[in-house]
């Protein structure tokens, strides 16, 4: 009687941990990257290359003359200054918002160009996000640093007029989204989707609201690459 108790609990003790494997592997499945990974990843071994990548988010006549940031262990740091006001970076992963599957992706390198007003007041909140990640804030950390910072006014109001480039060929926004379309991202505060028209049949206008940084992304397909090559095929 004994040894039928001993054999029934440890199949049971089986179970469960087969039972709890299948989650966790269930889990790994729906969220690839479901925590930071180490810091060497993010980086990009050869500065150059990072700053000619993070010029070729918008044509030459405005990344040229552009300040260029690259991504060092303390965070970004001025690599090239600059001298009309654009500035030039590549993204990693946290610029997404922290719900997106790819938020700790440490193969994202999304080569974007920012025009004067969105340099201003946009980026310090990528900025500020990009100095929680290294100091190893979890999501749940970064997005209350960041609802904190914008209702204190410790981050600066969205400028109308602010916008980017990203027309990179070498662009890697997702693990879906390797060289998708060259396009313009204009930004503007609170959730303004409606009044563009976006996301509307026959629409050009695709929009994305971010609650977390407060902010509509709205994007626009343009048909060239930043070197003038044809992007892919605008029903593609």
């Amino acid at each position: 009687m004994k040894t039928i108790r001993l054999l029934a609990l440890a199949f049971l003790v089986q179970a469960v941990f087969s039972s709890a494997a299948l989650r966790a592997q269930a889990q790994a499945e729906k969220a690839p990257y479901p925590a930071m990974a180490p810091l060497n990843q993010y980086l990009m071994a050869d500065e150059a290359s990072e700053i000619a990548l993070a010029r070729s988010a918008a044509p030459a006549s405005i990344s040229d003359g552009a300040e260029v940031k690259v991504l060092r262990r303390e965070g970004y740091t001025t690599a090239v200054r600059g001298t009309n006001g654009f500035l030039c970076i590549v993204e990693r992963s946290w610029g997404a918002a922290t719900d997106d599957p790819d938020f700790w992706n440490p193969k994202v390198r999304a080569p974007i160009c920012f025009n004067p007003a969105a340099a201003r007041t946009f980026v310090p909140i990528f900025l500020m996000k990009t100095s929680l990640v290294l100091a190893g804030k979890s999501k749940t950390e970064i997005v209350q640093a960041t609802a904190s910072a914008l209702d204190k006014k410790e981050l600066p109001a969205l400028e109308p007029g602010a916008m980017c480039y990203m027309m990179s060929k070498q662009q890697y926004l997702n693990d879906q989204g390797k060289s998708w379309h060259p396009h313009l991202m204009f930004l503007v505060a609170g959730d303004t989707a409606a009044s563009w028209g976006a996301d509307l049949p026959a629409s050009p206008v695709m929009a994305a609201n971010d609650p977390e940084e407060r902010v509509t992304i709205f994007m626009v397909w343009v048909g060239k690459w930043s070197d003038g090559t044809p992007g892919p095929p605008m029903a593609h």
